[in-house]
């Protein structure tokens, strides 16, 4: 037996538009050229130019609410033509077919970068190497298993089932062994090695034999790997019978190999900043900008807004200048324009509040520089503007300012705070950056354990744990104070 239950609720949904001026607002300036480039080739309404007043009216206000982002019952002066022109029907489909594309255009609106990667590279070096038709078998193989990093994570033996399997032919792991052997000698020396080891030592054997600490340095990666991945130089003295200058030779040059021959290469794009904003301090004030790059100023195209005048016109005197899927066509694409170049506005309105605030709350750091940051969260300038968190979060992410003293990532101004004795609050960040200048400081010889660091902040008037020191050393990409032993000649 069927139970229908009849009920009511409230929920929250977000507009066509509202979703809209979320991805606009979240993309960085490139990437938003982009975007306003593929909008103009899918809508002919829209058009390069500054919009004339009788033509559109901006109705966004001055200030931005993720919840009021362009209202549904606000008109303009030329609106009377558009709701007379509108028959309230279901065949409305120009904006979603323009704007809700989900996740396959977000990817698309990232410009990318052409460029040829390490696969091919390697590619076009096997013809040098002279194989014969199996062993460019093997090659094409171990050239498809590299990882990103430039390594072959793979055993030889999936190599030669992989062959097998694949082109019917029979290998052993001899013969998959020589011509990895060759294949590591391309350039960048080093590809397809199994470890660390091995990288390094197949980048000292194509060295020069003369080259300074060569010999010492591939008998210790040989003989005494373990002792030198810890930095233990009297065990690797002894073991190799050598003194702490021919060791300290040997580690400089092991220091100038590549640990990672492809970082880098494998990638299809590579990033490039372009700063979103500039700030400047001039004559006791802060001048802050929003960077257009190449993106044009747009509006509505008058030629197709006469023609929704025409449509209009010759309603009123009972007749029809053009079929149902013209009128359509225009009403769905002069609606998709309106609210695009809305969004773009709002998007200017937001993100220049947001950088408003955050200038307000870092004064100091852009006035003077490092060493000046206050503590600050989302929170902070989401109560500032009275914009919600999640808004904040869009405009921060993957945008950079351009300020007297470097470019920086939005997000580099957010951080947690630390009191000090005195009852000052000061940005985890500074801490941080004293602790890297400790550990720049340090006898090489004996480094500093995190707990020596913590007692030399605490005299500083840092009150912080051992363990807080350790977070943010890791933080910063620096090691244990025993990795951190260098080899130091009297």
């Amino acid at each position: 037996m069927l139970n229908l239950q009849q009920r009511q609720s409230l929920s929250q949904r977000l507009s066509p538009q509202q979703i809209q001026y979320i991805k606009l607002l979240q993309l960085p300036t490139l990437a938003l050229e982009q975007r306003i480039k593929a909008e103009m080739e899918i809508n002919p309404l829209l058009e390069e130019g500054e919009e004339v007043a009788e033509e559109f009216e901006d109705d966004s206000t001055e200030e931005t609410d993720f919840d009021d982002v362009t209202p549904e019952n606000e008109t303009t002066e030329d609106e009377y033509a558009w709701e007379e022109l509108m028959d309230q029907g279901d065949d409305l489909y120009g904006y979603k077919a323009c704007v809700d594309q989900g996740d396959d255009e977000d990817r698309r609106e990232t410009p990318m970068v052409s460029m040829s990667n390490m696969t091919d590279n390697l590619r076009d070096q096997l013809a040098f190497l002279h194989l014969s038709e199996e062993e460019l078998l093997i090659a094409e193989q171990i050239i498809g298993s590299i990882d990103e990093d430039g390594y072959l994570r793979r055993s030889l033996e999936s190599i030669v089932d992989d062959v097998a399997f694949n082109q019917g032919v029979l290998l052993s792991e001899t013969e998959v062994e020589e011509v990895l052997f060759r294949v590591q000698r391309l350039e960048p020396v080093g590809v397809a090695s199994r470890d660390l080891q091995e990288c390094l030592l197949v980048q000292l054997d194509v060295l020069p034999e003369e080259i300074t600490g060569r010999e010492v340095a591939i008998e210790m990666l040989k003989h005494a790997y373990k002792a030198f991945t810890m930095k233990h130089y009297d065990q690797i003295m002894r073991r190799l019978d050598v003194d702490g200058s021919e060791l300290k030779e040997a580690f400089d040059l092991i220091q100038r190999l590549n640990p990672k021959p492809g970082e880098g290469e494998f990638t299809a794009s590579e990033n490039y900043i372009t700063p979103d904003f500039t700030v400047r301090y001039e004559d006791e004030d802060f001048i802050i900008s929003l960077n257009a790059g190449n993106m044009p100023e747009l509006r509505v195209s008058r030629h197709y807004t006469q023609m929704l005048e025409q449509v209009v016109s010759d309603k009123k005197k009972g007749r029809e200048s053009y079929d149902s899927e013209t009128k359509n066509f225009l009403k769905s694409k002069f609606e998709s324009a309106r609210w695009f170049i809305n969004s773009i506005s709002q998007r200017r309105q937001t993100m220049l509040a947001v950088m408003q605030a955050i200038v307000s709350q870092q004064e100091d750091f852009f006035r003077l520089g490092q060493g000046n940051l206050r503590p600050m969260i989302l929170k902070d300038i989401a109560e500032i503007i009275r914009m919600d968190i999640s808004t904040i979060s869009r405009v921060v992410n993957g945008k950079y300012v351009q300020c007297d003293f470097g470019v920086f990532e939005l997000k580099h101004f957010f951080s947690e705070g630390l009191s000090t004795d005195s009852g000052e609050d000061v940005s985890n960040k500074e801490v941080k950056s004293i602790i890297e200048r400790i550990i720049s400081e340090e006898n090489k010889n004996k480094p500093l354990s995190d707990q020596h660091i913590a007692k030399m902040l605490e005299k500083k008037g840092f009150q912080i744990a051992r363990r807080t020191v350790t977070k943010y050393r890791e933080q910063l990409g620096v090691p244990v104070a025993r990795l951190r032993k260098e080899i130091v000649l009297s």
